[in-house]
């Protein structure tokens, strides 16, 4: 028997088993597709069948697969299937999966919709087709959410939708034709001037760990007096997490931590991060003293695993690559911080997307942020981690609906910011709380900054505000990286005054 066989024998042993004794067990990864086997609502269900039937308790997931705080509280018992149907299901995805861990996933004809959240009971609607594996959702920017729709499901969510009268467009019509176009090869020119430049980063392009890494390496060689790279820990698969500083050496300088790339498909995040210490290393003797007299630590890949995952086989994973049974791998790293972690817009299944994971810094990245801040002797005034998408300047708290005591402050800041970006580039970045602003989500590394004493805590979620998603094409890279240079200044400034 070969090793695949085997392989199949013992999974299918493995679930068989599993499935006698939990036969509910019967998700799917969001954003992935789902076997022939998996039952779709019919097309001539009716609005009311779909809105009763919606009556559970599982709450609409929303921007990079969060939830809702509210839920549709549950009246009723869950759709009744057979068990025999649940458990054939349950085989043939971990199957499925197994093979397909071999194979790139391919969007061909998965769309993005932007739907409308004015009309009453469009959380019921989407609840019950996320549920049904039939979409998963992106973002959500107030008065509509992204909803990701599998090319099998266009006819059976296009029917639910318009039975609501719940409008909707199509915003991207194939989505693996957008992943194609995303990012293309460099011309032989630039091609050329990298060779000379000594390192590969250019900003025209979503480039690899390996090119990331041996940039900060590059920076260290070449301006020793102010840049060091140091690794802080390793990820679940043996990749370093590397941090790079930039100080002028004086003892009296105030810090700021940067991360980027905690959750692996926002590609623009590290792209982002990289160009501020391009242009801080790059311009250090030139820049104002509110850049100056700061200790500047960046992490531009959290997530390296996971980041590299979407480059090679996933362009829409999230999660890091923590070991686990087929698309049920993965923490969200985003979850997985001390501060009141497992708590609202968290999940304790593997299988879903904001999986909080079996314990409080329980993966080695996040726990990897937690060591070097105990291990840090500098005095941290502020901590910014990049995410997209929606354009959103976010402070805490995200664990429930309330502020922190100095919220007034964060507040006038992040205008501030959202200001200066407006006036560098035009984008409109809106501000507030987390909870408040968007939905509650514990156990974020935002969170736990604030509550370790950090007073300049934010998340910033870059752009866009839907048209491209997570997939934004690399002639938007160098734009807003500069806008957002804009606003980080600001909150240089206000370091100082602090």
């Amino acid at each position: 028997m070969g090793s695949w066989s085997r392989t199949v024998l013992i999974l299918f042993l493995t679930i068989s088993a599993a499935v006698l004794s939990t036969p509910l067990i019967n998700k799917l990864q969001p954003d992935k597709e789902w076997p022939q086997l998996v039952k779709q609502p019919s097309q001539d269900e009716s609005a009311e069948t779909i809105s009763e039937k919606s009556k559970g308790g599982l709450a609409v997931e929303l921007v990079n697969g969060q939830h809702l705080a509210e839920t549709v509280k549950k009246t009723e018992p869950e759709d009744s299937e057979n068990e025999d149907d649940v458990s054939a299901d349950i085989i043939s995805k971990c199957l499925i999966e197994a093979k397909d861990d071999f194979q790139k996933v391919d969007y061909t004809g998965a769309q993005l919709w932007k739907v409308s959240t004015e009309k009453n009971g469009w959380r019921v609607v989407l609840n019950r087709l996320r549920r049904r594996n039939l979409i998963s959702t992106w973002g959500t920017n107030g008065t509509s959410i992204d909803i990701l729709v599998q090319p099998n499901a266009i006819q059976n969510v296009t029917n639910a939708l318009n039975r609501e009268k719940i409008h909707f467009e199509i915003i991207i019509e194939d989505l693996q034709a957008r992943i194609n176009q995303e990012n293309p090869p460099l011309d032989e020119n630039e091609i050329e001037l990298q060779d000379r430049r000594g390192h590969r980063m250019n900003w025209k392009q979503y480039h690899r760990l390996e090119d990331i890494y041996g940039f900060l390496d590059y920076l260290a060689k070449t301006y020793p007096a102010i840049v060091s790279v140091k690794s802080i820990g390793n990820s679940h698969e043996g990749r370093e997490i590397k941090l790079l500083r930039i100080s002028n050496g004086n003892p009296k300088n105030k810090a700021v931590f940067i991360d980027g790339g905690i959750h692996a498909r926002e590609w623009i995040s590290p792209a982002t991060v990289t160009y501020y210490i391009n242009q801080f290393a790059e311009n250090f003797d030139v820049e104002d003293d509110d850049i100056k007299n700061i200790d500047w630590y960046f992490v531009p890949v959290l997530n390296p695993d996971g980041y590299e995952y979407t480059h090679l086989k996933d362009r829409l994973w999230r999660k890091n690559r923590k070991p686990g049974a087929g698309r049920c791998s993965g923490v969200d790293l985003n979850r997985n911080f001390g501060y009141r972690w497992g708590g609202k817009g968290t999940s304790n299944s593997p299988c879903d997307e904001i999986y909080r994971g079996p314990r409080a810094f329980s993966e080695p990245e996040s726990k990897a942020i937690q060591d070097f801040f105990k291990s840090s002797a500098s005095e941290f005034s502020a901590y910014l981690t990049y995410h997209s998408y929606g354009q959103y300047i976010l402070y805490p708290w995200g664990y429930d609906n309330a502020v922190p005591p100095d919220h007034l402050d964060l507040n006038a800041v992040g205008k501030k910011m959202a200001t200066a970006i407006k006036s560098t580039g035009d984008d409109n970045y809106s501000v507030g709380s987390s909870s408040n602003l968007l939905y509650p989500a514990a156990g974020g590394s935002d969170d736990w900054a604030k509550s370790i004493g950090i007073k300049y805590t934010y998340t910033i979620e870059l752009n866009d505000r839907g048209f491209y998603g997570f997939v934004l094409p690399t002639q938007y890279i160098e734009p807003v990286a500069k806008e957002s240079l804009a606003g980080l200044r600001v909150l240089a400034a206000a370091v100082h005054t602090a």
